[in-house]
């Protein structure tokens, strides 16, 4: 495409109407995985797409949208270590995860409609995620040792919690890599049979990013915070080792065929 069709294009984004920016991404949604928790699925996806259709108008780009997910995930992060447990504090907190987890859902849909899908971005967004996971729970430990409201002891749950997110999150990355190595016969994520159901959406609503983000409304009554957290630490630590079980025996059922061999390590 010349510089003068990008232009054109840039023009038209800007004077296409907001609610028909919407409804093409509404139409162009991907399909959502078997297995994606309640709140992400209906709610995020929804507020995602309302962002993304500002942020297309905006001529803004889609790792633009990915810094901007970065700032509100990581001021609020920032605030479990700065300020000491108070129901504004887990408002605040609660209200700019949200947000931030909402831009990052916006910024592959802001990413499809300009076209402009690149291994960058996609390592960009990736890496933010990543350290955000591992950051969070680490945050809130080194917040809640500093203004001594909690036993001791009961800092190894965040701490825990930092190590299983962060293997979960490589796993489910890794394990989509290597599916597409099988060139289909292990189905990615969102090829899965079966169609998502609300019965399933609703069964993994304690492993919900979303559901961990509104669980910091609670910091205002530390030991009733301090139980909800425990338990969404401890569904999410079986959830892993039920998910890395089933990872495992998809891809070991894999026998790759003369026809399709792929270069060990080539990811």
């Amino acid at each position: 495409m010349t510089s003068d069709g990008i232009a054109a294009e840039s023009s038209g984004a800007t004077r296409e109407r907001y609610i028909d920016v919407v409804r093409r991404l509404t139409a162009a949604q991907k399909p959502a995985a078997r297995s994606a928790p309640a709140y992400s699925r209906f709610v995020n996806r929804r507020i995602g797409r309302y962002l993304a259709a500002w942020a297309y108008r905006a001529g803004l780009s889609p790792n633009a949208v990915t810094a901007i997910s970065a700032v509100w995930t990581f001021v609020a992060i920032a605030l479990l270590i700065v300020l000491p447990p108070s129901w504004g504090q887990g408002i605040a907190v609660a209200v700019l995860l949200l947000i931030g987890y909402a831009f990052d859902s916006a910024d592959g849909q802001v990413s499809r409609l300009q076209g402009t899908s690149s291994p960058a971005g996609e390592w960009l967004d990736h890496m933010v995620d990543a350290t955000k996971v591992s950051t969070m729970p680490l945050a809130l430990a080194i917040g809640f040792y500093r203004f001594d409201v909690v036993p001791t002891l009961w800092l190894l749950v965040p701490i825990a919690f930092a190590i299983v997110s962060a293997v979960l999150f490589f796993g489910m990355i890794l394990t989509e890599q290597l599916r597409r190595r099988t060139a289909g016969s292990v189905p990615l994520a969102t090829e899965q049979p079966g169609r998502p159901s609300w019965m399933r959406a609703l069964a993994v609503l304690p492993m919900d990013y979303g559901v961990l983000c509104l669980s910091f409304v609670l910091l205002g009554a530390v030991p009733v915070f301090v139980v909800v957290y425990t338990l969404i630490a401890a569904a999410t630590t079986l959830f892993l080792l039920l998910a890395a079980a089933k990872w495992f025996r998809e891809l070991r059922s894999w026998s790759p065929d003369t026809s399709a061999t792929t270069q060990k390590g080539d990811l």
